[in-house]
């Protein structure tokens, strides 16, 4: 069986109680991300079954604190509170992911640890809150680790990548900024499974893209993206769309490189859908799209046909429209998407995002 011990590229901090700084508090934000070309089941620990590439979004983000104190006896060993309040459900989701670092980071070990998390975003409505939320902690505790054994800023993002991605694949990608790649590819250089890679090969156009978040709905998803992955593993189509998602990657790389919007915008969109039709095809099939949904994209399509503008959509693992386009097209598209999009969503709202410059301290 794989272990996490057996893949990580970084120094074990074997610290004792002594060498520890007593208590401390630490905030990090940490944007979530949209994948571009999507990955879409995965091996053990974490490992995808293809490589992925995704912009790193600005607005929509996570807010995280960490507070840790060096623990007595009958301390309890984690409290957590989501957006003020506590939350049972993610609180055991959090605990299992810190003990699950002990074998990599035993120093959390030592401590009591109070987590208060908020989103700038709906939860849990396919906007990628796992990579904001636990790229957010990753980095909260590779600054902490910092106080230990002093590294350099790459390997500092590096390892925080490697420790979000065991929290959720995608976070993997959420502590670069611009655009990030996740797993091995051979058109990337030093592209790995086990961490995110800054990708700084594309045309300047891609820098001010913009991503609004047409909400189709707040409800939380139905199926969790966990859930949706491992039933790839039996998905008969599976094999096909690894290949699909690889010769993909090479031909957006191709267009990312080049600042050829159409063909970009072909790819991302193909790949929106292919996502959704890997789950209507499971077994069990499941479908996260709503009518709404489908009413903006066919929006969408219609007004680039008729103008010629360059918009795109794209869609993560639920029912929300990402709608790509270039900063010097703006106002038409704006004006586009408030008549046209903005009363299909819900309570017309809208999140305004664009590509973004990564995760901040607080």
């Amino acid at each position: 069986m794989s272990r996490v011990t057996d893949t990580y590229p970084f120094t074990v901090v074997n610290a004792s109680s002594d060498q520890l700084p007593t208590q401390g508090e630490v905030s990090w934000r940490s944007p979530s991300n949209i994948a571009l070309v999507k990955y879409w089941g995965k091996k053990p620990i974490q490992i995808p079954a293809n490589a992925s590439i995704s912009f790193t979004l600005s607005d929509a983000h996570t807010n995280t604190t960490t507070a840790y104190q060096l623990r007595k006896s009958q301390a309890p060993f984690l409290k957590f509170y989501f957006e003020g309040r506590d939350n049972p459900a993610f609180a055991v989701r959090i605990e299992k992911f810190l003990k699950s670092l002990f074998p990599i980071m035993p120093w959390i070990e030592h401590y009591s640890w109070t987590i208060k998390s908020e989103n700038s975003f709906p939860h849990s409505s396919g906007i990628a809150s796992s990579a904001s939320s636990m790229s957010a902690l990753a980095l909260c505790l590779c600054d902490i680790e910092n106080e230990i054994l002093r590294q350099d800023t790459a390997t500092f993002y590096k390892k925080a990548s490697y420790i979000a991605r065991l929290g959720s694949g995608s976070a993997a990608r959420s502590v670069f900024p611009t655009l990030c790649s996740w797993g091995e590819h051979e058109s990337i250089v030093s592209s790995s499974d086990l961490y995110g890679t800054l990708y700084e090969g594309h045309h300047p156009i891609f820098s001010s893209f913009h991503d609004d978040i047409a909400i189709v709905s707040k409800e939380e998803k139905s199926v969790s993206s966990s859930a949706g992955h491992s039933l790839m593993d039996n998905n008969i189509f599976a094999s096909s769309r690894y290949k699909q998602a690889s010769q993909h990657l090479r031909d957006l790389l191709s267009s990312l490189e080049s600042g050829n919007l159409s063909s970009f915008g072909k790819i991302v969109e193909d790949e929106a859908l292919t996502l959704h039709a890997l789950m209507m095809c499971s077994d069990p099939s499941y479908v996260l799209m709503e009518p709404n949904t489908l009413d903006i994209i066919k929006r969408i399509r219609t007004f680039r046909k008729d103008t010629g503008r360059h918009i795109y959509f794209t869609l993560d693992a639920g029912p929300n429209v990402h709608i790509l386009y270039p900063d010097q097209e703006k106002e038409p598209i704006n004006d586009f998407i408030k008549s046209e999009i903005q009363p299909l969503c819900e309570d017309g709202r809208i999140i305004n995002d664009h590509v973004g410059p990564g995760p901040i301290k607080l």
